[in-house]
């Protein structure tokens, strides 16, 4: 029997999250499940299984709780769902599930925001170091990540 690759969708609210909807057909090739933030807003993916986290801004006070919080949360989800691989446009709340399934061996896609043409977001700058398979939407960001894949924009 061969077994079927379940992927994680992972991002955080407003844009990233609107990116990663883009691949709704990716999801429905898959069996997959979404990993964004709660916010005031519905951010729900129809037909898709999604899990949330606390939002994270790195100038509060309460920053590292937050994300230790985070990596909890998605440790637990990790252990539930048993992702194969995921697919992330980031960005920091999103690190934490990155981080695990690279440390189970898990492969990490990672697609830098449409909204960087010249200068990278600093999730980017992590993820680069540590993606299986890392794109870029601009091909003036390979200048700034040359191991990247130019893909164009997923919109």
């Amino acid at each position: 029997m061969v077994k079927k690759i379940k992927v994680c969708f992972a991002a955080s609210s407003g844009g990233h999250y609107e990116q990663l909807m883009m691949l709704k057909p990716l999801m429905d090739m898959y069996d997959s499940f979404v990993i964004t933030e709660k916010t005031s807003y519905d951010s729900s993916c129809k037909d898709e299984k999604t899990y949330y986290l606390r939002q994270v801004n790195r100038k509060e006070k309460l920053f590292p709780l937050i994300l230790l919080l985070n990596a909890i949360s998605s440790l637990k989800i990790y252990y539930k769902e048993k992702p194969d691989i995921i697919v992330c446009t980031g960005v920091l709340a999103m690190i934490p599930m990155c981080m695990i399934m690279k440390l189970f061996g898990k492969k990490i896609i990672y697609i830098e925001s449409f909204a960087k043409v010249t200068s990278a977001t600093e999730t980017g700058r992590l993820m680069y170091k540590v993606a299986d398979q890392f794109f870029v939407q601009w091909e003036s960001m390979k200048d700034i990540f040359p191991n990247a894949k130019y893909v164009g924009g997923i919109y």
